[in-house]
């Protein structure tokens, strides 16, 4: 940590000088007293008469009563001094972060505002980038705190060293920082040199106490002449610029512009929207069928999460289901979705299946088991009739726990499915690791397999290895006949898309069911043994 500064130096050199004036003080009165006394003691003894004992102790107990005070007066001083140290230090703290030794958030906002307000008197716009280290909390959990600061202190020297001299710097928060700095508005590009510069040094290896860390940085940058006159303002918008930033894959530097506020706001809109929908039954299933490619018949159907919103009519899953993931509502939105398409299949023909598509998100969640199975217990849907799907992807974060999820569904006789399968980086080790039913080939191979000989070859390998291992092939996001056709020539079993239709809603459904007698006071004498889907299709 830096020493107090330079401007706190003028009280104490007061102090010491008061020192010196009492000092001096001290002489004269020795001086003054002991001297008179002194010399009526060498006139007495020059004439042959005995020195006066009295005057003699007199001045002696003068001499000791001088430095008495001195010494006494020496140590208030010190003393002084030592407080006057620690009301400066109080005052550095109440300004700077302790670790970094930047300017702390308010101290920033003081000081930024005056350089805005100069800048502006100049007539230049003045630049504030929004700097945050990209998922520094790993290193705190992997390394410990102290390993954690000694790094943020790292970070610091090296944004110091990454700016202009004179540039205000901050730490905000934990692994947040803040620079300011007024610029050209005819070289916009001089603000874009630094954030490069700040993404390269950042980007490269920090050894604290030792240990090699590699770090990131996503850099949000807001300007002065955007409608921003406030640092608030500038603030905010340097934040949104961050967001956007680390959006774009993080290790990056963004400029804030208007599109992005709307974004925030439309976001927000929709989060807000989805904390009422989900409750009120909003939120609603969507079939999608599945059908046996060699005879047409349906087999069951994929469900798709439909947002059916008050004003705005049917929102599709692509917009909502990101921001359900990332506030943590999916958990509850899928359960919802799962409770009704339950209750809406419960009395279709018992050869009808449902399958569920799980979010990465819900395989966090150590009881998402129990919550199913409950769920299937409230509603009388047998399990026996419903597949869970997991994508590839899901499978990352935590295969032990995935693992036990999925062996406590299969114990209640739910079947199991790999979604897009093909798109994973590890799709052999996922099918030896979990007890699949099902592989289900991911539509952007089957949608191209007429006009790339590569997704053809991956289709046909696919296929061939559902065979090799005793497990059924779905074909999703068949669109026309051409494609139906080859895939029943290489061996597909199933698929599903819009060639059979568009996803219709529970009403719907039922009459299509009702039509094709495939309602449970109309069984099919001979129902699939493979069951349908539904998924909270992204």
């Amino acid at each position: 940590m830096t020493g107090p500064p330079a401007l706190f130096r003028p009280a104490k050199l007061d102090s010491e000088f008061l020192t010196g004036a009492v000092t001096g003080a001290a002489v004269l009165l020795f001086v003054g007293t002991g001297g008179a006394v002194a010399w009526q003691v060498l006139r007495t003894i020059g004439e042959g008469g005995a020195v006066d004992r009295t005057l003699l102790i007199a001045m002696l107990l003068n001499v000791a009563l001088i430095l008495l005070g001195w010494f006494r007066y020496r140590a208030m001083t010190l003393a002084l001094t030592v407080l006057t140290d620690a009301g400066e230090q109080a005052r550095h703290l109440a300004r700077h972060d302790s670790l970094t030794g930047f300017l702390n958030r308010r101290t920033f906002a003081d000081e930024a505002a005056d350089l805005l307000a100069t800048s502006q008197r100049r007539g230049k716009p003045m630049a504030l980038l929004a700097i945050d280290m990209d998922q520094f909390k790993q290193v705190n959990d992997m390394h410990g705190h102290a390993i954690g600061d000694a790094l943020l202190a790292l970070i610091a020297e090296t944004i110091r060293h990454a700016v202009p001299s004179s540039t205000l710097v901050a730490r905000l928060g934990a692994d947040e920082f803040a620079c300011a700095f007024a610029f050209d508005a005819q070289h916009r590009d001089a603000v874009d040199h630094v954030a490069e510069r700040l993404i390269s040094d950042l980007s490269l290896p920090f050894r604290p106490c030792g240990v090699e860390i590699h770090a990131s940085a996503s850099i949000g940058i807001a300007h002065s002449d955007t409608d921003c006159t406030t640092i608030d303002a500038l603030l905010r918008t340097a934040d949104i610029a961050l967001h956007a930033a680390k959006t774009a894959g993080r290790n990056r530097h963004a400029w804030f512009d208007r599109a992005m506020e709307r974004s925030i706001q439309a976001r927000a809109e929709l989060e807000t929207g989805l904390r009422t929908a989900i409750p009120q039954g909003q939120i609603v299933p969507f079939f999608e069928q599945q059908v046996d490619l060699a005879s047409g018949r349906i087999t069951g159907f994929e469900v798709l999460a439909r947002w059916e919103h008050p004003t705005r009519g049917l929102v599709s899953p692509d917009v909502f289901i990101p921001v359900a993931e990332d506030t943590g509502m999916i958990g509850e939105l899928s359960l919802s979705v799962m409770r009704q398409a339950f209750s809406a299949a419960r009395d279709w023909d018992p050869g009808l299946t449902l399958a569920v598509n799980i979010s990465p998100v819900q395989l966090r969640d150590a009881w998402l088991a129990q919550k199913i199975i409950k769920t299937l217990v409230e509603t009388g849907f047998p399990a026996s009739r419903l597949e869970i799907e997991i994508t590839e992807s899901a499978l990352f974060e935590n295969l032990a726990l995935a693992q036990s999820i999925v062996g406590s569904l299969k114990n209640q006789g739910i079947a199991l499915a790999l979604d897009d399968f093909g798109t994973g980086y590890s799709s052999l080790a996922h099918l030896r690791a979990l007890p699949f039913d099902r592989i289900k080939i991911d539509k952007s191979f089957v949608a191209s397999i007429l006009d790339n000989a590569e997704s053809a070859a991956i289709v046909n390998t696919i296929v061939r290895l559902g065979d090799s291992l005793n497990l059924p092939i779905t074909a999703e996001g068949i669109e026309d006949d051409a494609v139906e056709q080859r895939l029943c020539a290489i061996g597909c079993a199933k698929g599903q898309g819009y060639l059979y239709g568009r996803p219709l809603g529970a009403a719907q459904v039922r009459r299509l069911l009702a039509e094709k007698r495939l309602l449970a006071q109309h069984p099919v004498g001979s129902g699939s043994d493979e069951p349908p889907v539904i998924r909270l299709a992204r």
